[in-house]
């Protein structure tokens, strides 16, 4: 089994508690209630249970998404002030649908760098990866380092697998560990492809977080100066990014709209379509979530028809 949520677990999880902090009077009303609750939160989860083997076409591709998740990335500088990582999420699987027949693995870059993924074509279980990142939280984060990442993509490049390997890189390149950016050329042999994408601007955006992991409550601006309320600003390093990008050997993409992909994406296409393709099978899935939804209707159609009868006495 597996899921796929609708909208992000933690805010269904606070919606969820809104909900039962409305309690009803009497004991069988709030059993009610909190049985409504926990449809719509496994509802929300969409389980999904394996259907055996459907068929897949696949190519020998590898493309490793290395994802800067610190707290800069929460920046609201995007197209005005969208979230740095919102902007990301869509990106990454916009490229992952424009390669379908790639398999996919993901680095996370926080206090240290996580393997979050081992490649696989499975562009459900990307995405749930891809979706789940939103920063790290101010009681856990301990200054962005993009050095720690180095080890962590050699181990992952450097394998037996001997596929067309492709990186996307993507930061803001803010690094404030006091540490000086270290040197990617030794990565540069094993990559065929890819870019370093730079999230950002140079005047930079305010940051809000939680305080820490499963922090219910609503984020928080962090401030420079709490007295004056002066926000403190992640500005985007492009001196970092490019280093970065001219160590590995690939090009450099200041994200500031999706589109700019696009030629870069191109030029992959047509270098990976000479690769062919494999036939095969993957593992399916179907989901199960629907069964919920039929005591769920019952409970709101008796909750309709109860208070309906209640209010005309």
């Amino acid at each position: 089994m597996k899921i796929n949520p609708i909208i992000p677990v933690w805010l269904m999880a606070v919606i969820c508690v809104c909900f039962l902090l409305l309690k009803r009077k009497g004991r069988f009303n709030f059993i009610r209630q909190s049985v409504i609750v926990v449809l719509l939160f496994v509802i929300n989860l969409r389980p999904m249970v394996e259907s055996g083997e459907i068929p897949s076409v696949t190519q020998n591709v590898d493309v490793l998404f290395v994802v800067d998740n610190t707290i800069s990335m929460l920046a609201e500088d995007y197209d005005g002030d969208g979230r740095r990582i919102d902007a990301v999420k869509e990106d990454c699987m916009y490229i992952a649908n424009e390669l379908p027949a790639a398999n996919y693995s993901v680095i996370t870059i926080g206090n240290e760098a996580v393997k979050a993924i081992p490649y696989t074509n499975d562009i459900n279980m990307l995405e749930q990866v891809v979706y789940s990142l939103n920063g790290q939280s101010k009681m856990y984060a301990r200054g962005t380092s993009l050095n720690s990442v180095i080890d962590v993509m050699a181990e992952d490049l450097d394998n037996e697998r001997e596929n067309y390997q492709i990186v996307f890189f993507i930061s803001d390149g803010e690094m404030n560990s006091k540490e000086n950016l270290a040197s990617f050329d030794r990565l540069e042999e094993y990559i065929e492809d890819g870019a370093v994408l730079g999230y950002g601007t140079e005047a930079g955006g305010p940051m809000q977080v939680v305080s820490f992991p499963g922090d219910d409550t609503p984020p928080e601006y962090i401030y420079e100066d709490y007295y004056y309320k002066n926000k403190a600003l992640s500005k985007i390093d492009e001196k970092n990014l490019n280093k970065i990008a001219s160590d590995m050997g690939i090009e450099y993409i200041h994200m500031t709209k999706q589109s700019l992909i696009n030629d870069k994406l191109s030029d992959i296409k047509s270098d990976v379509n000479e690769l062919g393709y494999e036939n095969g099978t993957k593992k399916g899935y179907k989901d199960i979530y629907y069964f919920f939804v039929i005591p769920l209707v019952l409970l709101l159609i008796f909750d309709f028809v109860y208070y309906r009868r209640k209010v005309r006495l």
